[in-house]
């Protein structure tokens, strides 16, 4: 087994660091054999690879052996307040690797090849690799003492917090960062203007946590943006065959991140090795592929997955003065050697036509040396709007669906939200479609179709239906608050008002626990008139209500 160390997370920042195949921090965290094993076949490059030097990559590991105790804290509050695109994960670990291969006769194999992996369950990809970047050489040289010394430094930084720039000092530098919120306005750029006091050294200020150079990752797929959009927005199966891990991780990274601010509902592999636990799972004949991207480098998975519908074939990512070449879209039935060339096999006939201006944009960009980070900005805001003017439509016609405010009344059950019916949400495109906000022709109508049998639509409705019944709650309590609790009370029996209180008390208990979205205020006016209900109440009963 070859050397690898990982590192883990820590009591208040979800990191893990593992290495020579043993947890160094924490000490109580347990990793299951199945996955420590698969962790160790992800931390190298699958197939043989001749380059010197470092290289990084990431990968996405499925959890095994149940639910385990967290050591982040709250995850509730985290989550509630994180980009949806940005939640802590429960089912699956994200690793980030850091591999060093150098030739070195005193060696077995004749060269020196040891990874640093981080893991975490937040997808943090360009944080953590930019905080491997500067402990991996320092451990490569030092060995342990610096790793104790480096999870002593970061078991002091604080816990990621939604909105707020985090001071994160490792190894005599601070890392300066602003964690992301649900708030923020999609599209818009980190904060710029960062608080400076007394960092001495100027700290390393990072200007995302998470967004990738898009630009680079697309660049010989610029063409077929469209395509691809759709097909991650459709959740269909999808493989990347890339010559190493770095390239593979970068480009499944790229386009599940090519909805936002609509969350990517389906599985995704930045990297995958013919030794993962899953790999029987995803090669099968026997049933149709499951929803998932995922990036291969073994030459083996030309065979091994054939029969995918959807396969892109690349090489390396190099930056270059001019537009670099484009990959063709190719039938399947071509893909069938070892040596398959690049591009994108598949059958698949886009719904919407090519957006020729934006193509047109970057081109010139290229021509002007304009810099990758604002290529990537152009392409960023290209998709934003894309998946916004396709987006908006649903969120007007499920906010139809929510009953109107003066239907809720204090003393009974608040009405239910009417159901999702696809027809009728059709008939809104005519004169509420993306065609207003969206230049692009085609068959809007048809995607819609499509996307309704998606996991993407399944997780997209089930999330905006699951606030809809926690606004449709803190507005019922708040229609208690202002009746009139004495009034009410005048003609009921006993039984009625017993009743109450508990209603009221599972109500209060309910929106504490899943934090409802009600004042703090109306919290205390509904605990206050629990106590106004009890007090009505003859004493035998006041105290059973108040010893439950």
């Amino acid at each position: 087994m070859l050397p690898f160390r990982m590192l883990m997370q820590f009591p208040k920042t979800p990191v893990v660091l593992i290495a020579e195949g043993w947890l160094v921090y924490p000490y109580d965290f347990r990793l299951t054999e199945k996955e420590k094993t698969s962790i160790c076949y992800l931390s190298f490059p699958d197939s043989y690879s001749g380059g010197l030097g470092d290289t990084q990559f990431s990968f996405r590991l499925r959890q095994s052996g149940g639910q385990r105790t967290t050591h982040f804290g709250d995850d509730g509050e985290y989550n509630r307040e994180a980009p949806l695109t940005l939640q802590r994960e429960t089912a699956h670990y994200f690793g980030y690797v850091y591999f060093r291969q150098v030739k070195d006769s005193s060696m077995k194999r004749g060269y020196f090849q040891k990874s640093l992996v981080l893991v975490s369950r937040l997808p943090y990809v360009n944080l953590f690799q930019s905080l491997l970047q500067l402990i991996a050489p320092e451990y490569f040289d030092k060995l342990e003492p610096c790793l104790e010394a480096v999870c002593n430094e970061i078991d002091q930084w604080p816990g990621p917090a939604p909105g707020q720039t985090l001071n994160l000092p490792v190894m005599g530098v601070v890392i300066q960062v602003r964690i992301p919120s649900r708030v923020d306005k999609p599209g818009s750029s980190p904060v710029k203007q960062f608080n400076q006091e007394n960092l001495l050294p100027a700290p390393l200020v990072l200007p995302t946590v998470h967004e990738l150079d898009l630009f680079r990752c697309f660049q010989p797929l610029l063409i077929h943006i469209q395509m691809l959009w759709e097909l991650m927005l459709l959740g269909e199966p999808v493989v990347v065959m890339a010559p190493s891990p770095t390239v593979s991780s970068e480009i499944v990274l790229a386009l599940t991140s090519c909805l936002a601010p609509l969350k990517y509902c389906c599985d995704y592999r930045p990297y995958f090795t013919i030794h993962d636990s899953e790999f029987r799972e995803y090669t099968t004949r026997t049933q149709a592929p499951p929803n998932i991207v995922v990036g291969v480098t073994n030459p083996f998975f030309i065979k091994t997955l054939q029969h995918w519908p959807h396969i892109l074939r690349v090489g390396e990512l190099k930056m270059s003065g001019d537009l670099p070449k484009q990959v063709k879209v190719k039938k399947l039935a071509k893909l069938k050697t070892l040596d398959t060339k690049p591009g994108i096999y598949t059958s698949y006939k886009t719904f919407l036509h090519k957006d020729k201006t934006l193509i047109k944009r970057l081109l010139k960009g290229i021509q002007r040396k304009r810099p990758s980070e604002v290529q990537s900005a152009l392409l960023r805001r290209h998709l934003l709007e894309l998946t916004q003017s396709f987006i908006i439509p649903l969120e007007h016609y499920i906010a139809s669906l929510m009953p109107l405010q003066r239907a809720i009344t204090p003393w009974k059950n608040p009405p239910q939200i009417r159901p999702f019916r696809q027809e009728d949400f059709m008939k809104t495109l005519e004169h509420a479609g993306p065609q207003l906000t969206c230049v692009l022709k085609g068959d809007w109508l048809g995607l819609y179709r499509r996307f309704f049998k998606s996991p993407n639509f399944d997780g997209w409705y089930r999330q905006r239906h699951k606030e809809m019944t926690q606004k449709l709650e803190a507005l019922h309590l708040e229609a208690i608050c202002e009746a009139n609790i004495v009034a009410w009370m005048k003609d009921k029996s006993e039984v009625e008002i017993v009743d109450l209180v508990l209603k009221l008390r599972e109500k209060l208990v309910r929106a504490r626990c899943h934090h409802l979205p009600v004042k703090e205020e109306t919290l205390q006016r509904v605990g206050l008139y629990i106590e106004t209900i009890i007090g009505s109440l003859p004493e035998d009963l006041q105290t059973v209500l108040h010893h439950p």
